[in-house]
């Protein structure tokens, strides 16, 4: 029961960190002398017929916005705008909503849209023109803690997450001892299975409960919010962890964890591993630190590359159906028909995916916590284990 109420614990600590991992790789190197092209709204651009762009397609689903499209093409696209902070030492706060800038199409207040990243103009007004100077110095020391579309799904996630446990942890209140129904009963099993195959397995009887309230956290918020990525439609849709950002704060919240909490047996086998010559240390210590550093980089790389490529995937057999019926070749209704199913067997199988890549972090996460907290085997034990092998 204690555990998962202690869940909560780690959900500001984790939720400020992920959110602030978007202002930090947010800014982008601006050229001095960088001209940006601002182009103009031509009302008449639309009147042809526009070929279908698949790469355009599947980039704008997988990277993040500062607006939530939902559907749409052009001008006639419907999105929900959302909130652009930002903050500038010599501009000072400004906040404002995502539409002013019209979808890259204009300036305002003296700030600009270009691929994603907000960068500063000379002009202080909303202009239609076609050319916009980039003012490197402003861009340099610019703060964007927009409310993005990832930001905005996380912001769903937390809610969804607070909402399924609190809920758990009254019907455990009001009918204690009594079998799990409802959402209790969606939860439990999901609980049970992280503590007892995750946890005490890759850490210890005696040592995993300190760690339960972050495994259960990590678990949960990469299930959910790969489930919510799959759903096409607002407040689905989101690659959240498809985002590098989001691995890499995950990752070091792990080595932070592991370092912190480390014994000094762990340490020794970092710095200088017991029984190894010292000539041999000078090659073998780099190695074991450099390893200490590759663990969460595996960590985000394996997250991140797994969501990304099944969303490339998925959008680009879907792609297929548009691209061969613009092509007139007669084998679009074949080809859709394919597209289609093959996209509805991606769609289950990350299904699947979801929860494996939840159950991988985790455990691989539980794993490196349980080797840092160690304590090895004394002589007495080493030599029983050895009597005890050479008996078979």
């Amino acid at each position: 029961m204690a555990n998962r109420i202690n869940i909560f614990k780690h959900f500001s600590l984790l939720f400020v960190l992920l959110f602030t991992s978007f202002s930090v790789f947010a800014y982008e190197p601006i050229d001095k002398d960088k001209t940006v092209e601002v182009a103009p709204l031509d009302k008449h651009e639309n009147h042809g017929e526009k070929k279908f762009n698949a790469g355009e397609l599947i980039i704008g689903h997988i990277t993040d916005a500062h607006d939530w499209h939902i559907a749409g093409e052009g001008e006639h696209s419907i999105s929900l705008p959302l909130p652009v902070i930002l903050y500038s030492s010599q501009r000072g706060l400004s906040v404002f909503l995502s539409n002013k800038f019209e979808h890259g199409h204009k300036t305002y207040n003296g700030y600009m849209l270009e691929k994603n990243h907000i960068v500063a103009v000379d002009e202080m007004e909303q202009v239609d023109a076609h050319h916009a100077t980039v003012n490197e110095e402003v861009t340099h020391g610019l703060w964007d803690i927009s409310i993005t579309k990832n930001v905005l799904a996380m912001f769903v996630s937390f809610a969804l997450m607070l909402w399924m446990f609190i809920s758990a942890a009254k019907m455990y209140k009001r009918n204690p001892g009594q079998a799990p129904k409802g959402m209790q009963g969606l939860l439990e099993p999901l609980i049970i299975f992280v503590r007892d195959d995750i946890a005490k397995s890759a850490i210890g009887e005696k040592r995993y409960h300190k760690y339960m309230p972050f495994l259960l956290t990590v678990f949960f918020f990469i299930w959910i919010n790969n489930l919510l990525g799959l759903i096409p439609i607002i407040p689905g849709g989101a690659n959240v962890t498809g985002n590098i950002a989001i691995g890499m704060v995950l990752a070091a919240i792990v080595f932070i964890i592991t370092v912190v909490t480390a014994n000094k047996h762990y340490w020794r086998h970092i710095l200088a591993m017991p029984g190894v010559p010292i000539g041999v240390l000078v090659l073998l210590t780099p190695i074991e630190i450099f390893g200490m550093f590759l663990k969460p980089f595996v960590l985000m790389i394996r997250l991140f590359a797994n969501m990304l490529a099944g969303h490339i995937i998925a959008l680009s057999f879907f792609s297929l159906i548009f691209i061969f019926a613009e092509m007139n070749t007669g084998l679009g209704w074949g080809v859709g028909v394919f597209s289609v199913a093959f996209t509805i067997f991606m769609g289950m199988l990350e299904l699947l995916v979801c929860f494996l890549q939840a159950y991988v972090f985790t455990l691989l996460a539980a794993m490196y916590f349980g080797s840092a907290i160690d304590e090895g085997h004394d002589k007495h034990n080493h030599h029983d284990d050895l009597d005890h092998s050479r008996n078979f």
